[in-house]
Protein backbone atom coordinates (compact mmCIF):
# COMPACT_ATOMS: atom_id res chain seq x y z
CA UNK A 1 0.00 0.00 0.00
CA UNK A 2 1.55 3.18 -0.87
CA UNK A 3 2.06 5.75 2.26
CA UNK A 4 -0.06 8.54 2.20
CA UNK A 5 -0.32 11.61 4.88
CA UNK A 6 -3.89 9.63 5.83
CA UNK A 7 -3.33 6.31 7.00
CA UNK A 8 -2.77 4.77 10.50
CA UNK A 9 -1.53 1.29 12.11
CA UNK A 10 -4.23 -0.18 13.96
CA UNK A 11 -4.57 -3.22 16.08
CA UNK A 12 -6.44 -5.41 17.85
CA UNK A 13 -6.99 -8.44 20.14
CA UNK A 14 -9.39 -11.12 21.40
CA UNK A 15 -11.85 -13.50 19.99
CA UNK A 16 -11.68 -11.96 16.78
CA UNK A 17 -13.16 -14.61 14.50
CA UNK A 18 -15.96 -16.05 16.86
CA UNK A 19 -17.45 -12.85 17.28
CA UNK A 20 -17.12 -11.19 14.19
CA UNK A 21 -14.82 -8.48 15.44
CA UNK A 22 -12.53 -9.25 12.23
CA UNK A 23 -15.14 -9.21 9.42
CA UNK A 24 -16.85 -5.90 10.91
CA UNK A 25 -13.33 -4.15 10.86
CA UNK A 26 -12.93 -4.93 7.03
CA UNK A 27 -16.19 -3.76 6.69
CA UNK A 28 -15.52 -0.78 8.18
CA UNK A 29 -12.87 0.68 6.73
CA UNK A 30 -14.86 -0.23 3.00
CA UNK A 31 -17.71 1.46 4.42
CA UNK A 32 -15.73 4.67 5.03
CA UNK A 33 -14.18 4.23 1.32
CA UNK A 34 -10.42 3.21 3.11
CA UNK A 35 -8.12 0.51 2.24
CA UNK A 36 -6.58 -1.63 4.28
CA UNK A 37 -3.43 -4.01 4.32
CA UNK A 38 -3.07 -7.18 6.99
CA UNK A 39 0.04 -6.84 8.50
CA UNK A 40 -0.18 -9.38 10.79
CA UNK A 41 -2.79 -12.09 12.03
CA UNK A 42 -2.48 -14.97 14.28
CA UNK A 43 -5.60 -16.61 15.05
CA UNK A 44 -5.81 -18.39 18.75
CA UNK A 45 -6.17 -22.15 18.84
CA UNK A 46 -8.42 -22.45 22.21
CA UNK A 47 -11.35 -20.99 23.61
CA UNK A 48 -8.48 -18.84 25.93
CA UNK A 49 -5.76 -18.26 23.29
CA UNK A 50 -6.74 -14.29 21.94
CA UNK A 51 -6.63 -13.86 18.17
CA UNK A 52 -4.44 -10.69 17.21
CA UNK A 53 -3.99 -8.36 14.07
CA UNK A 54 -2.06 -5.45 12.63
CA UNK A 55 -3.48 -3.76 10.10
CA UNK A 56 -2.66 -0.58 8.09
CA UNK A 57 -5.66 1.64 6.92
CA UNK A 58 -5.94 4.37 4.66
CA UNK A 59 -8.38 6.92 3.49
CA UNK A 60 -8.79 10.15 0.98
CA UNK A 61 -8.65 12.65 4.17
CA UNK A 62 -7.61 13.33 7.26
CA UNK A 63 -11.78 14.19 8.32
CA UNK A 64 -12.65 10.60 6.45
CA UNK A 65 -9.81 8.95 8.60
CA UNK A 66 -10.81 10.00 12.27
CA UNK A 67 -14.12 9.08 11.37
CA UNK A 68 -12.94 5.66 10.92
CA UNK A 69 -10.62 5.40 13.73
CA UNK A 70 -13.82 6.33 15.99
CA UNK A 71 -15.83 3.61 15.10
CA UNK A 72 -12.77 1.29 14.71
CA UNK A 73 -12.04 2.07 18.26
CA UNK A 74 -15.22 1.08 19.00
CA UNK A 75 -14.83 -2.34 17.72
CA UNK A 76 -11.55 -2.87 19.73
CA UNK A 77 -9.14 -1.66 17.63
CA UNK A 78 -6.29 0.82 18.97
CA UNK A 79 -3.42 3.16 17.38
CA UNK A 80 -0.22 0.66 16.84
CA UNK A 81 2.17 3.27 18.66
CA UNK A 82 -0.81 5.91 20.29
CA UNK A 83 1.25 6.85 23.22
CA UNK A 84 -0.39 7.94 26.07
CA UNK A 85 -4.05 9.12 26.41
CA UNK A 86 -4.37 12.85 25.66
CA UNK A 87 -6.10 14.73 28.34
CA UNK A 88 -7.73 18.37 28.47
CA UNK A 89 -9.30 19.90 31.28
CA UNK A 90 -12.30 20.84 31.60
CA UNK A 91 -13.68 25.17 31.48
CA UNK A 92 -17.03 24.64 33.08
CA UNK A 93 -19.03 22.33 35.10
CA UNK A 94 -21.16 20.28 32.71
CA UNK A 95 -18.94 21.36 29.43
CA UNK A 96 -16.50 18.83 28.42
CA UNK A 97 -13.47 19.78 25.43
CA UNK A 98 -15.24 19.67 22.24
CA UNK A 99 -12.67 16.80 20.84
CA UNK A 100 -13.44 14.63 23.93
CA UNK A 101 -13.76 10.58 23.81
CA UNK A 102 -17.38 9.48 24.09
CA UNK A 103 -17.24 6.06 25.68
CA UNK A 104 -19.22 2.66 24.56
CA UNK A 105 -20.69 0.37 27.10
CA UNK A 106 -17.22 -1.76 26.59
CA UNK A 107 -14.17 -2.33 28.41
CA UNK A 108 -12.17 0.47 28.44
CA UNK A 109 -8.46 1.06 28.92
CA UNK A 110 -6.81 4.39 28.76
CA UNK A 111 -2.68 4.94 29.25
CA UNK A 112 -1.69 7.19 31.69
CA UNK A 113 1.74 7.40 33.10
CA UNK A 114 3.45 4.05 30.96
CA UNK A 115 0.42 2.24 32.48
CA UNK A 116 -2.74 1.06 31.32
CA UNK A 117 -5.83 1.79 33.50
CA UNK A 118 -9.17 0.22 33.64
CA UNK A 119 -11.24 2.92 33.15
CA UNK A 120 -14.49 2.53 36.13
CA UNK A 121 -18.12 2.41 36.38
CA UNK A 122 -17.94 1.90 32.13
CA UNK A 123 -21.05 3.06 30.72
CA UNK A 124 -21.92 4.19 27.11
CA UNK A 125 -22.17 8.16 25.95
CA UNK A 126 -20.06 8.81 28.55
CA UNK A 127 -16.56 10.87 29.16
CA UNK A 128 -13.44 9.31 30.73
CA UNK A 129 -11.83 11.79 33.71
CA UNK A 130 -8.27 10.68 34.63
CA UNK A 131 -7.35 11.77 38.06
CA UNK A 132 -4.87 10.88 40.86
CA UNK A 133 -3.99 7.31 38.60
CA UNK A 134 -7.45 6.16 38.63
CA UNK A 135 -9.92 6.79 35.46
CA UNK A 136 -13.76 6.51 35.38
CA UNK A 137 -16.47 7.52 33.47
CA UNK A 138 -18.97 10.51 34.00
CA UNK A 139 -21.83 12.24 32.58
CA UNK A 140 -21.68 15.10 31.14
CA UNK A 141 -23.93 16.71 33.47
CA UNK A 142 -21.79 15.22 36.21
CA UNK A 143 -18.56 16.96 35.11
CA UNK A 144 -17.44 19.58 36.57
CA UNK A 145 -14.43 22.99 35.59
CA UNK A 146 -10.91 21.32 36.69
CA UNK A 147 -11.66 17.51 35.17
CA UNK A 148 -9.19 16.30 33.09
CA UNK A 149 -10.73 14.66 30.94
CA UNK A 150 -9.54 12.11 27.60
CA UNK A 151 -9.82 13.93 23.86
CA UNK A 152 -8.64 12.07 20.46
CA UNK A 153 -8.61 8.53 19.95
CA UNK A 154 -4.74 7.89 21.33
CA UNK A 155 -3.80 5.80 24.25
CA UNK A 156 -7.00 4.37 24.31
CA UNK A 157 -8.36 0.26 23.81
CA UNK A 158 -11.54 -1.49 23.97
CA UNK A 159 -11.86 -4.46 24.66
CA UNK A 160 -15.37 -6.13 23.35
CA UNK A 161 -17.16 -8.82 24.94
CA UNK A 162 -16.39 -12.19 23.34
CA UNK A 163 -18.47 -14.31 21.94
CA UNK A 164 -19.22 -17.35 23.79
CA UNK A 165 -18.16 -20.71 22.87
CA UNK A 166 -20.77 -22.29 24.72
CA UNK A 167 -18.80 -21.39 28.32
CA UNK A 168 -20.82 -22.79 30.97
CA UNK A 169 -23.69 -23.22 28.81
CA UNK A 170 -24.28 -19.84 27.85
CA UNK A 171 -23.81 -19.33 24.26
CA UNK A 172 -27.35 -18.49 23.79
CA UNK A 173 -27.30 -15.14 24.71
CA UNK A 174 -26.27 -13.54 21.26
CA UNK A 175 -29.29 -11.67 20.62
CA UNK A 176 -30.87 -13.91 19.17
CA UNK A 177 -35.00 -12.99 19.72
CA UNK A 178 -37.16 -16.37 20.23
CA UNK A 179 -40.09 -17.02 19.31
CA UNK A 180 -42.93 -17.88 21.40
CA UNK A 181 -42.24 -22.20 20.99
CA UNK A 182 -38.40 -21.60 22.54
CA UNK A 183 -39.95 -20.08 25.88
CA UNK A 184 -39.54 -23.04 28.20
CA UNK A 185 -36.13 -23.20 26.81
CA UNK A 186 -35.33 -19.77 27.42
CA UNK A 187 -36.96 -19.85 30.80
CA UNK A 188 -34.41 -23.17 31.87
CA UNK A 189 -31.46 -20.83 29.95
CA UNK A 190 -32.63 -17.59 32.04
CA UNK A 191 -32.65 -19.56 35.49
CA UNK A 192 -29.58 -21.49 34.79
CA UNK A 193 -27.85 -17.78 34.32
CA UNK A 194 -29.25 -16.29 37.45
CA UNK A 195 -28.03 -19.40 39.77
CA UNK A 196 -24.53 -18.52 38.02
CA UNK A 197 -24.67 -14.63 38.94
CA UNK A 198 -25.66 -15.63 42.59
CA UNK A 199 -23.01 -18.22 42.66
CA UNK A 200 -20.74 -15.10 41.47
CA UNK A 201 -22.07 -12.99 44.40
CA UNK A 202 -23.76 -10.83 41.56
CA UNK A 203 -26.95 -8.87 41.65
CA UNK A 204 -30.06 -9.73 39.63
CA UNK A 205 -31.92 -6.87 39.02
CA UNK A 206 -35.62 -6.85 37.70
CA UNK A 207 -36.96 -3.47 35.51
CA UNK A 208 -40.39 -4.35 35.48
CA UNK A 209 -43.72 -2.22 33.46
CA UNK A 210 -47.41 -2.88 34.44
CA UNK A 211 -48.57 -5.20 31.69
CA UNK A 212 -46.98 -7.64 34.40
CA UNK A 213 -49.78 -7.37 36.61
CA UNK A 214 -52.34 -7.16 33.44
CA UNK A 215 -50.97 -10.57 32.23
CA UNK A 216 -51.61 -11.99 35.28
CA UNK A 217 -47.68 -12.49 36.28
CA UNK A 218 -48.20 -10.34 39.65
CA UNK A 219 -48.08 -13.45 41.89
CA UNK A 220 -45.22 -15.48 39.93
CA UNK A 221 -43.20 -12.04 40.05
CA UNK A 222 -43.67 -11.64 43.73
CA UNK A 223 -42.59 -15.17 44.27
CA UNK A 224 -39.38 -14.44 42.87
CA UNK A 225 -38.91 -11.79 45.45
CA UNK A 226 -39.77 -13.87 48.05
CA UNK A 227 -37.93 -16.62 47.22
CA UNK A 228 -34.55 -14.44 47.87
CA UNK A 229 -33.62 -13.90 43.35
CA UNK A 230 -34.65 -10.60 42.83
CA UNK A 231 -31.95 -7.61 44.83
CA UNK A 232 -34.12 -4.64 43.24
CA UNK A 233 -36.70 -4.01 41.41
CA UNK A 234 -36.71 -0.77 38.80
CA UNK A 235 -39.73 0.42 37.37
CA UNK A 236 -42.04 3.46 36.88
CA UNK A 237 -45.52 4.46 38.79
CA UNK A 238 -48.06 2.37 36.96
CA UNK A 239 -46.34 -0.75 37.64
CA UNK A 240 -47.00 0.09 41.37
CA UNK A 241 -50.22 1.44 40.82
CA UNK A 242 -51.58 -0.96 38.89
CA UNK A 243 -50.08 -3.83 41.35
CA UNK A 244 -51.36 -2.20 44.31
CA UNK A 245 -54.67 -1.36 42.46
CA UNK A 246 -55.20 -5.24 41.83
CA UNK A 247 -54.08 -5.95 45.55
CA UNK A 248 -56.91 -3.70 47.04
CA UNK A 249 -59.65 -4.00 44.61
CA UNK A 250 -59.16 -7.03 42.46
CA UNK A 251 -58.64 -5.17 39.38
CA UNK A 252 -55.63 -4.13 37.29
CA UNK A 253 -56.93 -0.53 35.64
CA UNK A 254 -60.40 -1.34 36.02
CA UNK A 255 -60.90 -4.85 34.28
CA UNK A 256 -61.28 -7.68 37.01
CA UNK A 257 -57.94 -9.89 37.32
CA UNK A 258 -60.10 -12.77 38.26
CA UNK A 259 -62.25 -13.11 34.96
CA UNK A 260 -61.30 -9.96 32.54
CA UNK A 261 -64.43 -8.61 32.89
CA UNK A 262 -64.92 -4.50 33.31
CA UNK A 263 -65.52 -3.41 36.91
CA UNK A 264 -68.58 -1.03 36.94
CA UNK A 265 -66.76 2.31 38.24
CA UNK A 266 -63.30 0.67 38.19
CA UNK A 267 -61.75 3.43 35.77
CA UNK A 268 -61.42 5.28 39.11
CA UNK A 269 -59.64 2.55 40.86
CA UNK A 270 -56.25 3.43 40.03
CA UNK A 271 -56.83 7.00 41.56
CA UNK A 272 -58.45 5.04 44.86
CA UNK A 273 -55.09 2.79 44.82
CA UNK A 274 -52.94 6.08 44.79
CA UNK A 275 -55.50 7.76 47.62
CA UNK A 276 -55.10 5.00 50.00
CA UNK A 277 -51.21 4.94 49.89
CA UNK A 278 -51.21 8.48 50.57
CA UNK A 279 -53.55 8.32 53.27
CA UNK A 280 -51.36 5.24 54.93
CA UNK A 281 -48.41 7.74 54.23
CA UNK A 282 -46.25 5.15 51.73
CA UNK A 283 -46.09 1.89 50.33
CA UNK A 284 -43.98 0.91 53.69
CA UNK A 285 -46.79 2.07 55.46
CA UNK A 286 -49.28 0.73 54.22
CA UNK A 287 -47.64 -2.70 54.49
CA UNK A 288 -46.79 -2.39 58.15
CA UNK A 289 -50.31 -1.15 58.76
CA UNK A 290 -51.96 -3.99 57.43
CA UNK A 291 -53.37 -2.14 54.62
CA UNK A 292 -51.07 -3.36 51.68
CA UNK A 293 -50.98 -7.30 52.07
CA UNK A 294 -50.39 -8.66 48.85
CA UNK A 295 -48.42 -7.84 45.57
CA UNK A 296 -44.84 -6.72 44.11
CA UNK A 297 -44.74 -4.05 46.30
CA UNK A 298 -45.79 -6.12 49.31
CA UNK A 299 -43.02 -8.40 48.59
CA UNK A 300 -40.51 -5.90 47.86
CA UNK A 301 -41.20 -4.52 51.04
CA UNK A 302 -41.25 -7.48 53.84
CA UNK A 303 -38.24 -9.41 51.46
CA UNK A 304 -36.63 -5.40 52.23
CA UNK A 305 -35.92 -4.70 48.32
CA UNK A 306 -35.06 -1.59 47.04
CA UNK A 307 -37.27 -0.22 44.56
CA UNK A 308 -36.78 2.79 42.54
CA UNK A 309 -39.94 4.06 40.91
CA UNK A 310 -39.43 6.42 38.01
CA UNK A 311 -41.69 8.86 37.24
CA UNK A 312 -43.11 10.81 33.31
CA UNK A 313 -45.38 12.96 32.27
CA UNK A 314 -47.98 11.23 32.14
CA UNK A 315 -48.18 9.87 35.29
CA UNK A 316 -51.73 9.95 37.60
CA UNK A 317 -50.70 10.56 41.52
CA UNK A 318 -48.12 9.76 41.69
CA UNK A 319 -47.52 7.65 44.17
CA UNK A 320 -45.51 9.11 46.89
CA UNK A 321 -42.22 6.89 46.33
CA UNK A 322 -42.07 7.85 42.49
CA UNK A 323 -39.05 10.01 41.62
CA UNK A 324 -40.52 12.85 39.56
CA UNK A 325 -36.69 14.19 38.82
CA UNK A 326 -35.19 12.60 35.82
CA UNK A 327 -31.72 13.17 36.69
CA UNK A 328 -32.39 11.99 40.34
CA UNK A 329 -34.35 8.92 38.90
CA UNK A 330 -31.55 7.92 36.63
CA UNK A 331 -28.95 8.14 39.67
CA UNK A 332 -30.86 5.64 41.66
CA UNK A 333 -31.77 3.43 38.81
CA UNK A 334 -27.65 3.35 38.19
CA UNK A 335 -27.13 2.81 41.84
CA UNK A 336 -29.01 -0.23 42.06
CA UNK A 337 -27.91 -1.57 38.37
CA UNK A 338 -23.97 -1.54 39.89
CA UNK A 339 -22.76 -4.69 40.59
CA UNK A 340 -25.53 -6.14 39.04
CA UNK A 341 -24.89 -9.67 36.99
CA UNK A 342 -28.42 -10.47 35.57
CA UNK A 343 -31.09 -7.79 34.40
CA UNK A 344 -34.57 -8.70 33.60
CA UNK A 345 -36.61 -6.83 31.37
CA UNK A 346 -40.13 -6.73 32.01
CA UNK A 347 -42.29 -5.91 29.38
CA UNK A 348 -41.29 -2.49 29.54
CA UNK A 349 -39.39 -0.66 27.11
CA UNK A 350 -38.43 2.77 28.03
CA UNK A 351 -37.47 1.82 31.16
CA UNK A 352 -35.74 -1.14 29.78
CA UNK A 353 -33.85 0.92 27.03
CA UNK A 354 -33.13 3.51 30.09
CA UNK A 355 -31.48 0.26 32.17
CA UNK A 356 -29.64 -1.02 29.29
CA UNK A 357 -27.59 2.64 28.34
CA UNK A 358 -26.62 2.46 32.01
CA UNK A 359 -25.27 -1.17 31.97
CA UNK A 360 -21.87 -2.10 30.86
CA UNK A 361 -21.66 -5.01 27.57
CA UNK A 362 -20.47 -8.11 29.82
CA UNK A 363 -23.68 -7.35 32.10
CA UNK A 364 -26.47 -10.13 30.72
CA UNK A 365 -29.58 -8.71 29.82
CA UNK A 366 -32.82 -11.06 29.62
CA UNK A 367 -35.53 -8.57 27.61
CA UNK A 368 -39.58 -10.36 27.71
CA UNK A 369 -41.95 -8.90 25.48
CA UNK A 370 -44.73 -10.19 23.08
CA UNK A 371 -43.80 -7.46 21.28
CA UNK A 372 -40.49 -8.47 19.04
CA UNK A 373 -39.46 -4.86 18.81
CA UNK A 374 -38.49 -4.22 22.10
CA UNK A 375 -36.42 -6.78 22.76
CA UNK A 376 -34.71 -5.81 19.16
CA UNK A 377 -34.82 -2.45 20.64
CA UNK A 378 -32.74 -2.83 23.53
CA UNK A 379 -30.25 -5.07 21.87
CA UNK A 380 -29.79 -2.47 18.81
CA UNK A 381 -28.71 0.04 21.62
CA UNK A 382 -25.73 -1.39 22.36
CA UNK A 383 -26.56 -4.22 24.89
CA UNK A 384 -24.47 -6.61 23.29
CA UNK A 385 -25.46 -9.95 25.68
CA UNK A 386 -29.60 -9.50 25.35
CA UNK A 387 -31.59 -12.39 25.30
CA UNK A 388 -34.78 -11.27 23.77
CA UNK A 389 -38.01 -13.92 24.30
CA UNK A 390 -40.86 -13.05 22.58
CA UNK A 391 -43.66 -14.06 24.73
CA UNK A 392 -46.50 -13.27 27.13
CA UNK A 393 -44.73 -11.73 30.17
CA UNK A 394 -46.82 -13.29 33.12
CA UNK A 395 -46.49 -17.07 30.94
CA UNK A 396 -43.05 -16.55 31.43
CA UNK A 397 -42.66 -15.59 34.80
CA UNK A 398 -44.64 -18.60 36.26
CA UNK A 399 -42.50 -20.63 34.53
CA UNK A 400 -39.55 -18.67 36.08
CA UNK A 401 -40.67 -18.58 38.82
CA UNK A 402 -41.64 -22.64 39.48
CA UNK A 403 -38.24 -23.51 37.59
CA UNK A 404 -36.06 -21.43 40.00
CA UNK A 405 -35.97 -22.71 43.92
CA UNK A 406 -36.22 -20.68 46.66
CA UNK A 407 -32.71 -19.58 46.84
CA UNK A 408 -30.19 -20.36 49.56
CA UNK A 409 -29.96 -17.66 52.39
Amino acid sequence: MAATPFCEVVEAQGHLVDSHIMEQIFDTVVEFGGRFEVEEFAIGRTNSDPSRLRLRVEASSDEQLEKMLSQLLGLGCSLAESGEAELKTAERDQCAPEDFYSTTNQRTQVRHGGHWIEVGNQRMDAMVVVRDGAAVCKRLRDIKAGDPIVVGMKGIRVIPEPKERDRQGFAFMSNEISSERQVETAVAQTAALIRHARTEGKKIVAVAGPVVVHTGGAAAFGKLIRDGWIDAVLAGNALAVHDIEAALFGTSLGVRTTDGRQEEHGHRNHMRAINAINNAGGIAEAVKSGRLTRGVMYECVKAGIPFVLAGSLRDDGPLPEVITDMNAAQDAYAEQLRGAGVVLCLSSMLHSIAAGNMLPAWVKVVCVDINPAVPTKVADRGTGHALGVVTDVGLFLDLLSRKLAPALQ
